[in-house]
């Protein structure tokens, strides 16, 4: 018997079930079937106007930076002014989301590397699924489209989002995605990510970098 399956007995065990009772499978299920909202904040209950603002707030407060550009022709230009602000090279690493392709990065001096990053890339761009007012946080779908490596191996990630992406709260963010993928359809990882990677386990220093991007950078397209 594996070690899972010794501690799911154990609690059946202590519970009195043996989790093949038909009333406890027709709640599983249901729950299942239904994906119930769980308990939101008022918060993040706001116009989309205000719903933006607050997430740009939320978004400093973290200790990442915000670029609102009017389009996605703006794109190229606010990547490459942030690696130029940040003494970087001109070169950044990206994914074959279509709505890059619809960017004019010729216009720009950047290079650009394509695919997933080997944990050499100094920059990379990924675009953001969706974000959320209440904490700042911007979510991350993977795939060829977007490689979760490029949100956690670079020093400098980039995370470019749609300003109509931005959901008021986490339950919103997950109806979105849901309605999206559909039921059993989801990505096979979501990752939330609410500023750069930061750690103050060690005499309560803050270390930024500590396990990911020591710089997030993230660009609101608002048109």
């Amino acid at each position: 018997m594996s070690a899972r399956a010794d501690i799911l007995s154990n609690i059946r065990r202590s519970m009195g079930v043996t989790g093949t009772e038909r009333p406890r499978l027709v709640a599983v299920e249901d729950r299942l079937e239904r994906a119930p909202r769980g308990v939101t904040v008022e918060r993040g209950r706001l116009p989309q106007e205000e719903r933006l603002a607050l997430f740009v707030a939320q978004v400093k407060a973290s200790l990442a930076t915000v670029d609102e550009v009017a389009d996605r022709a703006a794109v190229p230009a606010a990547i490459a002014d942030y690696l130029r602000a940040n003494n970087l090279p001109a070169r950044i690493r990206r994914g074959d989301d279509p709505r890059f392709e619809e960017m004019p990065w010729g216009e720009t001096a950047l290079e650009i590397d394509f695919g997933k990053s080997d944990g050499k890339d100094l920059a990379a761009v990924n675009h953001a699924f969706a974000g959320v007012a209440e904490t700042g946080t911007v979510v991350m779908t993977a795939g060829h489209e977007n490689p979760t490596t490029l949100n956690f191996l670079p020093d400098y990630a980039v995370a470019v989002i749609d300003a109509k992406d931005v959901t008021g709260d986490y339950e919103d963010m997950w109806s979105k995605l849901r309605f999206a993928y559909g039921k059993g359809g989801m990505p096979r990882v979501v990752n939330w990510i609410t500023g750069p990677s930061r750690s103050a386990d060690i005499e309560q220093t803050m270390l930024l970098g500590a396990h990911g991007p020591r710089s997030l950078h993230v660009i609101v397209v608002k048109g």
